[in-house]
Parts: structure tokens; C-alpha cells; sequence
């Protein structure tokens, strides 16, 4: 694993074309949260441009069959910098899927996940965010059934000549937060997604030791995830506490 301190528009450049195969990020959505070392509000313009430049230098990296998994959300007061941002992006990437991360749902009288509470009357709760699965021609050929899930009409499987217990998950993901009560549950990061997220991503682009990438790795999620799939990961970050703790849960996991 390799964890690179620094700005990712400073950083990504030195890295060699072609070389990436699987990048899943969530960069900061613009939304003035609390990070550290960067600040969260800039004006929508400059937001975008920012991330257009951003992946223009992912756009480089990637093998020509690359993925590149993006998470982003918009808010009840800045509803549209997902669609803004998506439709930007046209120009480098072809939208091979999208994908609705559900956080928390309900079912008939029953709840499961995290409801953030909602102050006023007039937005329903945020219980979903986006994730893009952008590719360079639209083309690139997936292991659907990695992230599979089994039949409930078990006669589907021999009567449609499937050759297992398993179909496609579809495009919309459960992945709920485990419960915290607490920042530091969190890594004191305000913006973390579950390690599920980025380990699906990697079993759905479906190649073995993979290169992944996080030009925006926080508290080293993405990195975590690759190493749990024997996959390579590079991660890049720019505040310095994030790193440490980034470094510390891989030290974790490798018993150092």
C-alpha cells in the first residue's frame, strides 16, 4: 500500500499513465463541512472547475479499461452539484452505470440504517447518495455476479440455465453505517463511507491484484478495502492527521 501526502492535483501528475485500475473516491462534496486542511465552501464555478482538473489527471492514469467509481451527494439546499458535476465530466467519461448508495430505507412499517435528522419542513431525509461508475468508452466488461446476491425463486436457476445460485445486484446498494455515537467512531472525519462501499467497487470491476486508487483517501477507507481484496492501493491525502490515521489502521490490519 502506498500512501502519498499531499494535494492531489500536485500529486497525481507524477504518477505514470495507464497505470490505475480501479479509483473510488469521495471527494468533498462542497457542502462546508468540518475538514481540517481544506475548506469546504467554495462557490459552485470554482467547485467544478476544481474537480474537472482533478479528473482530467485521473482520466490520464487509467488503463484503458479502467473504473472509476465517484461518491457524491448534494444536499437539500444544494440539490443539483451532483447532476452539474456528472454532466461536466461528460467530456472525459462515458457513465457506464449509476449507482443509488442507500444508506438507510424503509420497508412497510420497518427502518434500517442511519436517518439523519432533518431540521424543518420542507426536505425529506437524505437516505441515499450517488455513486458514478465512469469508464473511458462504456464498455468495460464487469463481474456482476462478485457482488451477486442468490435468487428467491430458486426454480430460476435451472429453468433460465444459470450456472449458479447468484444474479446481478442491480444498481441500487444497501450499505448502511454501522452506529456510532461518537466523532472518533468515525476516524473525527466528517465525511467517511463504509468499507463495503469501496470493497463492492473492486469486486465489480473484477480483476485480480488490481491497482486502486483514492486521490481523496481521508482516513484511508479505499485502502483498507484494497488490501482486504488483495488488491494494491495508493492513496492520497493532504492533511496530515488523516494520513497518520490512515497509516495506523493498515499498520492494524498487517499486525505491525
Amino acid at each position: 500500500m502506498q500512501v502519498i501526502e499531499g494535494d492531489c492535483l500536485a500529486v497525481l501528475p507524477t504518477l505514470e499513465a495507464e497505470s490505475v485500475d480501479v479509483i473510488v473516491t469521495s471527494p468533498p462534496y462542497n457542502l462546508g463541512l468540518g475538514y481540517s486542511a481544506y475548506h469546504d465552501r467554495r462557490s459552485e464555478a470554482e467547485y467544478l472547475d476544481w474537480m474537472l482538473a482533478v479528473a482530467g489527471e485521473l482520466r490520464r492514469v487509467m488503463r484503458p479499461d479502467a473504473s472509476f467509481f465517484l461518491n457524491i451527494a448534494g444536499s437539500s439546499n444544494a440539490p443539483w452539484l451532483p447532476f452539474e458535476l456528472i454532466v461536466r465530466l461528460r467530456s472525459l467519461f462515458a457513465l457506464q452505470n449509476h449507482i443509488a448508495w442507500v444508506k438507510s430505507i424503509t420497508i412497510g412499517e420497518d427502518t434500517v440504517g442511519h436517518f439523519k435528522p432533518v431540521i424543518g419542513g420542507r426536505f425529506l431525509h437524505q437516505a441515499h447518495e450517488h455513486l458514478f461508475h465512469l469508464t473511458l468508452d462504456g464498455r468495460v466488461k464487469l463481474d456482476r455476479l462478485a457482488v451477486g446476491v442468490p435468487y428467491k425463486d430458486k426454480s430460476n436457476i435451472a429453468r433460465r440455465g444459470h450456472a449458479q445460485d447468484l444474479r446481478c445486484r442491480g444498481n441500487t446498494w444497501f450499505i448502511p453505517y454501522g452506529t456510532v455515537r461518537r466523532k472518533a467512531q468515525k476516524f473525527d472525519h466528517p465525511g467517511t463511507f463504509p468499507v463495503d462501499l469501496p470493497r463492492w467497487c473492486i469486486r465489480l470491476h473484477g480483476k485480480a491484484d488490481a491497482v486502486v486508487l483514492d486521490p481523496f483517501m481521508g482516513t484511508g477507507t479505499t485502502l483498507v478495502a484494497a488490501r482486504m481484496e488483495g488488491a494494491r492501493g495508493i492513496g492520497i491525502e493532504m492533511d496530515p492527521a488523516y494520513v497518520a490515521t490512515a497509516e495506523r489502521r493498515l499498520a492494524e490490519m498487517a499486525g505491525g
